[in-house]
């Protein structure tokens, strides 16, 4: 056995594999390059993947009140592992699903949904271990809050005394058979703000995620009471609904200004309801007949939140089928990728994995290949940065073979989490000393870190002989990303084959070194 360890300055062999080894993404070969060297667009480098994993009323985890804190800690640890199995970079854990905490909040009560008794101690910090274990996994972890939905009910006496809303039952508003702050109320706002910030400041999380509730969805016959909140802070604003989306706008910006003045590094997502306007409302809305408009019904003026680049990422909730005339998947996501482009920030898209099999609103639900049909339509729109799943136990129950089918189409290779350059474009140090040895289980690869901002690292890998000269500018030769550990066995290597591994540092917002060869041969 014969073991190569390259540092910097290749062999000839080597060095004729790698010209051009680069480590970053390019659109296309060089002009008069390879055209075999374009990019796969079913393979590539960087590309958000995750699920939602919804706590509120016990959607996925904890599955139901009063588990011990072992079983839970079982339960989200397979989640988790799902997620690696899917060959997702990220999860998106709700921790704020009434006003309450999944943590030891400085704020709010611990969440009825642990133990079934609102403020009841589950017997541990539910996000301390999420965020360890999902970057054990070297999964982003990122936290979803709901700003302003108080409870499921309408007793504001079921709640905690101490509950902040109990100490200021003037903040409270009942709608269509919930209990929420009133957003107009400058105090509750600031509420708000530090309940999600005492999770920012005290957790290693990697985002902060919203969903679609900002004012509640409409409820016939009901009216939302804070015509009197208006009276007293609506000067300047003509009608009532444009002071409210001023609240909406004032809560993003806020705390949007707070999260990266704590931690410059932690991203800032939402994910609304997909229809802005319809264009026979405005006609920069988008080619839909949607019941609902974020803008109009509730409040959120999602465009502007893009256009001023007060958020990292959207995440419209595009969930109905492709050729569903009211509102048609085709048409809403090039409408997304039209108000995103220029803009610093990114587009994802969420998916309704929960209609699989299930909704009768259009027949394509039936269909296996809907799913994976819309991540080929968004490989060619280069503004569609990722796919966020609603929600992990439907990923989970894979209806009709559509996830196994989708992650078998589009998901066969690991990917890098996209770059964010408005937040840091300045990439780690490469490793050093690089080695490769064969061993009975496969192929030992070692090196050294040398930035103290590395987070994880990529492993690439190519056949010696192979003839590929290429760039590493999609995932075909990425086989894993690992965190922390500066080791990786590939226990996928063909005995007898001689290989060139390459490895890559990444920093926490996944810029990436330059890459760094080693050899193997037998």
């Amino acid at each position: 056995m014969r073991v190569w360890r390259v540092m910097g300055v290749l062999g000839v062999t080597a060095g004729l594999l790698l010209t051009g080894l680069s480590g970053t993404a390019s659109a296309a070969p060089a002009p008069g390059g390879d055209a075999s060297c374009a990019p796969d667009a079913s393979t590539p480098l960087r590309q958000f993947r995750a699920s939602w994993v919804a706590s509120v009323v016990n959607i996925d985890w904890p599955s139901k009140t009063g588990l011990t804190a072992a079983q839970q800690q079982a339960e989200l640890r397979g989640w988790l592992d799902d997620a690696v199995r899917q060959r997702h970079n990220a999860v998106i854990l709700q921790v704020r699903p009434t006003a309450d905490a999944f943590w030891p909040s400085k704020v709010e009560p611990w969440s009825q949904y642990l133990t079934g008794t609102q403020g009841g101690n589950p017997g541990y910090d539910p996000l301390a271990f999420a965020v360890a274990e999902a970057h054990k996994r070297n999964l982003e972890l990122h936290a979803w809050f709901n700003p302003y939905r108080l409870s499921m009910g309408t007793d504001i006496n079921a709640l905690v005394p101490e509950h902040p809303a109990r100490q200021h039952p003037d903040w409270v508003v009942t709608y269509g058979g919930k209990l929420y702050y009133n957003p107009g109320i400058p105090a509750a706002r600031k509420l708000v703000e530090d309940a999600i910030m005492d999770a920012v400041s005290n957790y290693d999380i990697d985002g902060v995620h919203f969903d679609d509730y900002f004012y509640p969805y409409p409820v016939a016959g009901q009216v939302f009471d804070d015509a009197a909140t208006y009276a007293e802070y609506g000067a300047g604003f003509p009608t009532l609904a444009d002071w409210r989306r001023n609240n909406i706008d004032l809560l993003i910006q806020e705390l949007g200004d707070r999260i990266k003045a704590a931690k410059p590094w932690v991203k800032f997502g939402i994910s609304p309801f997909a229809v802005w306007r319809n264009k026979a409302t405005d006609p920069e809305g988008s080619d839909t007949t949607a019941g609902v408009q974020t803008y109009d019904d509730l409040a959120a003026d999602t465009r502007k939140w893009v256009r001023e680049e007060w958020i990292d990422y959207i995440v419209p909730q595009v969930y109905w089928a492709g050729g569903f005339a009211p509102a048609n998947y085709n048409k809403i996501v090039p409408w997304w990728a039209d108000q995103v482009r220029g803009t610093d920030v990114h587009l994802y898209i969420g998916e309704a994995t929960y209609k699989v099999g299930t909704s009768t609103q259009s027949p394509d639900w039936m269909d296996p290949a809907e799913l994976s049909d819309h991540l080929a339509f968004d490989s060619t729109i280069p503004e569609v940065k990722g796919n966020i799943y609603f929600s992990a136990k439907d990923v989970r129950a894979d209806r009709l073979g559509a996830t196994t089918l989708l992650n078998n189409t589009w998901y066969t290779r690991p990917a890098l989490i996209p770059t964010m350059p408005s937040l840091d474009s300045r990439a780690p140090l490469p490793v050093h000393a690089v080695r490769a040895s064969r061993t009975t289980d496969g192929v030992q690869l070692e090196w050294r870190r040398t930035s103290s901002d590395t987070t994880s690292y990529a492993v690439y890998r190519r056949e010696l002989t192979g003839g590929d000269h290429c760039p590493d500018n999609d995932a075909r030769n990425l086989i894993a990303t690992i965190r922390s550990t500066e080791s990786y066995l590939d226990t996928t290597a063909t005995p007898g084959k001689a290989y060139l591994y390459t490895v890559t540092a990444l920093d926490r917002l996944s810029n990436q070194s330059v890459p760094i060869p080693a050899v193997s041969l037998r």
